[in-house]
């Protein structure tokens, strides 16, 4: 027993030197280059918006941060990345309403685990999505539309993103809540899919506020009501799918920061601080509306609650609806 008290003794000894080390390590961060691992190809949403981030960090940090792109994999490949990175500080992550809400739930194997591999950061930006439908429709509001869907139950086609997008996934969380049913037509991508609403051939559609604003305008579609808990200022005059049809319904895309779970709590707080100083810059804020989306600048605690509720919503609309993705 003497030997074992000694022998811990001296290892919590041997241990004491490291401890100022270690705080002066967090205490200069970043002395070396911060890379955000962002699951899409370049070009997409959440890549152009953790860009204009990494790039207001690195004027305001002492190292650059860099974007590397990992495309591929649903997203799953670049989380598993972002989830097995040192938790230093130096390797951060975009996680988006995808990776880290809909892929634990339609994905047969899942190589992170999206509540307990991650520490939340804050949420960046979210992306609107709202439902639209060809001007020859005769529904113009929700209830309209809701009347219609109930006397004809899966007589109304509606265009879709592709399986387990958030406009699908928006779509099966409103006929899930509303106790409703339309027929979902699956397309390659949010561009064909408004292509074909665009032309008449599918009346319906959950799309992205970036996406279909162009059309709105123009007049080649209408809109009916957003998918948003809250109204957007790009589309102040239409009202949510929460305030028309179904109270407390919400879906939208999204996209924020993550680090490995064991990342230090002061350096996560020091991103979030300067992450949330940027967004609420008035000129970062006008040039992710011009985009189409929200900025959404979050706490760590909130942006975690809000990733724990995001994976609980769509783990019960992926079991309703039976989605699920090949991988």
């Amino acid at each position: 027993m003497a030997h074992t008290l000694r022998r811990r003794a001296l290892l919590g000894a041997a241990s004491l030197p490291l401890l100022p080390a270690l705080a002066h390590a967090q205490s200069d961060w970043p002395n070396r280059p911060v890379r955000i691992i962002v699951p899409f190809p370049p070009g997409q949403a959440s890549d152009i918006i953790t860009r204009l981030v990494a790039d207001e960090l690195s004027k305001r940090w002492p190292q650059r941060v860099v974007v590397e792109n990992r495309a591929g994999g649903a997203g799953a490949p670049a989380l598993e990345a972002g989830a097995r990175a040192a938790p230093d500080g130096y390797t951060l992550t975009a996680g988006t309403s995808g990776t880290l809400g809909v892929n634990p739930s339609v994905l047969p194997r899942v190589p992170y685990d999206a509540e307990r591999d991650f520490a939340a950061i804050t949420n960046v930006a979210m992306v609107p999505l709202l439902v639209v439908a060809h001007p020859s429709l005769p529904a113009n509001t929700m209830q309209e539309l809701a009347a219609a869907a109930r006397a004809n139950p899966g007589g109304l086609d509606m265009a879709s993103a592709g399986p387990a997008t958030s406009q699908h996934m928006a779509a099966e969380l409103l006929m899930l809540r509303a106790n409703i049913r339309f027929n979902i037509v699956h397309y390659r991508g949010s561009g064909p899919a408004i292509a074909d609403v665009i032309a008449g051939n599918v009346k319906l559609m959950t799309d992205s506020v970036a996406s279909a604003l162009p059309h709105i305008r123009e007049g080649r579609v209408k809109a009916i009501a957003l998918c948003s808990a809250r109204r957007v200022p790009q589309l102040p005059d239409v009202p949510t799918i929460a305030e028309t049809l179904v109270p407390g319904y919400q879906a939208a895309g999204w996209s924020g920061l993550v680090a490995p779970t064991g990342t230090p709590a002061e350096i996560i707080r020091r991103i979030n601080a300067d992450v949330v100083a940027i967004l609420r810059e008035p000129a970062i804020s006008a040039r992710i509306l011009q985009m189409g989306a929200v900025p959404d600048p979050l706490t760590p605690e909130e942006f975690a609650t809000f990733i724990r509720t995001e994976i609980a919503t769509f783990r019960e609309v992926a079991r309703a609806a039976n989605v699920r993705l090949e991988g």
